[in-house]
């Protein structure tokens, strides 16, 4: 303790502090209530902090998060953005990690951007964050948006890719017409998706994607449960060869630990941005949460197909030990 021993000062001090730090009294109403000066409680107060009657630790939630997120950024040379757990309250890791992205994508939005984006469950969760954070009366959108599909969103099964639901969010929001892919994801031979996407629309859409100013996605699995493997696309020999030399893929195209594609057979029938074109784009995010996904994003980190990532903390330790 500081100075000469004062019993007085130091019974003043901790009553003080009481009523300031633990009633949540101000010092106006603590002054008033003990009959001393303003000045006097703040020096009390002061004297607390410096004598040690009073320790204050700041506590920072997020700050496992940000200590992961930096171990990563240096792993991988990459902006790696690791959302806190119960991030704005929400428990579920989905809905936190799209919130997230979907209040850094309003802030990267300008004038006359175009927006490219993947398909399936995180995508369609992100669209419908932007939904919400839309309904907010400030936000404007800026003017002359492009909103288009990065790869064929055709399904040839039931199961739900959420594609047409995600970029109408999208374009709901920033107010715009949506730019469809209307042709499958994969087809069954190279000669007709070329004839294909020669045609002058398609070409164009192909050729909006590729010069995007952002791009969102994801990454998949090679589980028997994948959605690419649930659409019809792929014949059974197919879907075992990538099971036993892929570890997921991204806007479609699948690739190994290294992140080179793995099947150019296949890779030329898939429709959409090629992964070399992904670098390019200025803003290319990858959103990504859950163990399952480790593999998936390891590999698109190291091939570089991406300039930012937003994931969760799960994840980002999972990362930590590969």
């Amino acid at each position: 303790m500081k100075g000469k021993f004062d019993s007085k000062r130091i019974s003043q001090s901790v009553e003080v502090a009481k009523l300031y730090y633990i009633d949540d009294l101000d010092q106006k109403d603590i002054a008033k209530r003990l009959d001393l000066s303003r000045p006097t409680v703040s020096r009390l107060l002061q004297y607390a902090k410096e004598n040690q009657i009073v320790n204050v630790d700041i506590h920072n939630p997020y700050a496992k998060a940000i200590d992961l997120g930096e171990q990563l950024s240096e792993k991988y040379q990459i902006d790696v953005v690791v959302v806190p757990d119960n991030y704005e309250g929400l428990e579920d890791t989905l809905e936190a990690v799209t919130a997230y992205a979907a209040n850094h994508l309003l802030s990267l939005v300008e004038e006359n951007h175009t927006i490219g984006i993947g398909w399936g469950k995180t995508i369609n969760e992100l669209s419908k964050q932007l939904v919400q954070l839309s309904k907010n009366e400030s936000y404007q959108a800026p003017g002359g948006l492009n909103i288009v599909q990065l790869k064929g969103s055709v399904s040839l099964s039931h199961a739900e890719t959420y594609a047409y639901q995600s970029i109408n969010n999208f374009s709901q929001v920033f107010n715009t017409q949506p730019q469809y892919l209307p042709l499958p994801t994969i087809f069954d031979e190279v000669e007709t998706k070329n004839i294909v996407e020669s045609d002058r629309f398609m070409s164009r859409v192909l050729k909006m994607g590729r010069e995007a100013d952002i791009a969102v996605f994801s990454a998949g699995t090679v589980r028997k449960n994948a959605l690419l493997f649930q659409l019809d696309y792929l014949t059974d020999s197919e879907k075992e060869r990538l099971r036993k030399h892929a570890i997921g893929d991204i806007v479609s195209r699948f690739i190994d630990r290294e992140g080179k594609v793995v099947d150019e057979e296949l890779n030329n029938r898939t429709v959409g941005i090629q992964l070399e074109e992904l670098k390019k784009i200025p803003h290319s995010i990858l959103i990504a949460n859950g163990t399952n996904k480790v593999s998936g994003v390891h590999a698109t980190l190291t091939g570089g197909y991406c300039n930012h990532v937003i994931i969760d903390t799960l994840l980002a330790q999972n990362l930590l030990t590969i």
